[in-house]
């Protein structure tokens, strides 16, 4: 049994209304859905094994644990709605590649790389798309490797080709891409701003090819160990203020 802790992300929209709007999708989805989550279930099983193969080889995991998420009916149909698309099950292929998405937490940036080049090495994968976030951030400081990969699926009578997203991020990127986002709604203007003061000083400097003394990259990781262990805002604040780098 693998070692990797796993968690389902459940949609918090309740799609009953939505289903009394678009019946008729609604039941072709819930027919493909299953298609979906076996895409899933093919791309967890060769990150644990690959996981698992590190841990008997190098005594080390370099992934620390995996979420995994099939997008809900009402927002494929809100997204077929912002490209334009007839709204039918028919227009997903091709046009939404995010319906199965899987999210890989790792311990460090180069676990990233190795389990990327190693999924994408196996010869039954198929990269579709990739954006490295990583060497070229947001602007609001969000780090992470997306890949999109088509895998197969063997059914009962046919083999589907089935597209899944997949994310890869530190664990540190990854709580600070859930605080930015918290903060968001939160709407806490004196640690957002302090963040996008950071996130622009960052950016300034790598773009400009400046010495980063006081920061580098990599110190997100190291923000966001503090921010873990700190939850009230004088902490946040101040850890941010201690990695703010003044321009030249």
């Amino acid at each position: 049994m693998s070692r990797i802790m796993q968690k389902e992300i459940k949609s918090e929209m309740n799609d009953f209304f939505f289903a009394k709007d678009h019946l008729d999708f609604y039941h072709e989805y819930v027919n493909v859905e299953q298609m979906y989550l076996a895409g899933i279930k093919e791309v967890r099983t060769k990150l644990e094994i690959l996981d698992d193969e590190f841990h008997h080889r190098f005594d080390h995991n370099p992934i620390h644990h995996m979420e995994w998420r099939l997008k809900s009916p009402h927002s494929v149909v809100e997204k077929m709605k912002r490209r334009n698309l007839p709204v039918d099950v028919s227009s997903i292929k091709g046009n939404i590649e995010d319906i199965a998405g899987i999210r890989v937490i790792c311990h460090y940036i180069k676990d990233i790389y190795r389990i990327s080049d190693l999924l994408l090495r196996q010869d039954d994968i198929h990269l579709l798309k990739v954006k490295d976030y990583i060497k070229n951030p947001k602007e609001n400081g969000y780090r992470s490797l997306h890949l999109v990969v088509e895998v197969p699926v063997y059914l009962a009578n046919e083999k589907v080709m089935v597209p899944v997203e997949i994310q890869i991020r530190t664990i540190a990127m990854d709580f600070w891409a859930t605080l930015e986002h918290h903060l968001r709604y939160k709407n806490d203007k004196e640690i957002f701003h302090k963040m996008e003061t950071y996130n622009k000083m960052r950016h300034y400097f790598e773009k400009n090819g400046l010495e980063f003394k006081k920061i580098s990259t990599d110190d997100l990781d190291e923000i966001g160990n503090i921010l873990t262990l700190n939850t009230e805002k004088e902490a946040i604040l101040e850890a941010l203020g201690k990695y703010t780098p003044e321009l030249p």
